[in-house]
């Protein structure tokens, strides 16, 4: 079963920044790419960044995030990353990490392998 544990959140003021985790158990992580979502309360869920599954690329979806988030993962400890610099009280959002169903360069379903975590809340005030 593909499960996904996600942590490292918190509350951080604007200009912060925050290092979320991700640990993945279930399934042969070397073998997918990986990515982070996010989902403002009330608010659809949207893909924010992937990473393949050799680490070699990495796309951004959210031009807001473009230079201030960075993917990355271990396969060896089967874990992935997202780097949150320069936090702006627009990023706040439960995060979460998944397998896409389907990927391109452009954008990431929200169809996912398995189901959602219970993701990881960050908070970031003015």
């Amino acid at each position: 079963e593909v499960q996904f544990v996600e942590s490292g959140g918190g509350l951080v003021q604007a200009g912060g920044s925050l290092r979320l985790s991700c640990a993945a158990s279930g399934f042969g992580f070397e073998d997918y790419a990986i990515g982070w979502y996010r989902r403002v309360p009330g608010k659809k869920r949207e893909g924010v960044a992937l990473i393949s599954k050799d680490t070699a690329a990495t796309y951004y979806f959210v031009e807001s995030v473009k230079g201030r988030f960075t993917i990355s993962r271990d396969n060896a400890k089967k874990q992935v990353y997202l780097q949150l610099n320069n936090l702006k009280p627009e990023d706040a959002a439960v995060y979460y990490c998944a397998i896409p169903v389907r990927h391109s360069v452009q954008q990431m379903s929200l169809e996912i392998l398995g189901s959602w975590g219970q993701g990881t809340r960050v908070t970031v005030s003015p």
